[in-house]
């Protein structure tokens, strides 16, 4: 079975990027351009992993996450936070919303793949 990683960005280069690497290491790709559109995937989809920016129009992805953690299907869903936010404040109130990591763009590929392997028990 193939895993299914959703990926959340406002920005449709990123999202390009992150879905070409994912999909050419076996992965399907589905995509959300903000945190809203997100959640509903999140509700219909089932994925084992997500991939959120945090600065998004509509909903910011804290706020999603939040959200999505309330779902019985993804409350130990992992979910990455991509995004250039670095900031301590910024990265405890990920994790405080329910993030399971949280990655610096540009996001290192090869990082990137150890880290969804690790969480994925690939």
């Amino acid at each position: 079975m193939s895993h299914k990683i959703l990926v959340v960005d406002d920005s449709a280069t990123i999202r390009q990027q992150a879905g070409m690497f994912l999909r050419s290491k076996g992965f399907d790709v589905v995509e959300a351009q903000d945190g809203q559109q997100g959640y509903e995937v999140a509700q219909s989809e089932a994925v084992s992993l997500m991939l959120v920016d945090v600065n998004m129009p509509v909903m910011n992805g804290i706020e999603m996450i939040a959200k999505v953690r309330q779902l019985s299907q993804h409350t130990k869903t992992p979910i990455f936070m991509v995004t250039t936010e670095s900031s301590k404040a910024k990265v405890q109130e990920g994790k405080a919303a329910g993030a399971t990591a949280w990655m610096v763009k540009p996001f290192n590929p090869d990082l990137l793949m150890k880290a969804i392997t690790k969480v994925l028990g690939m």
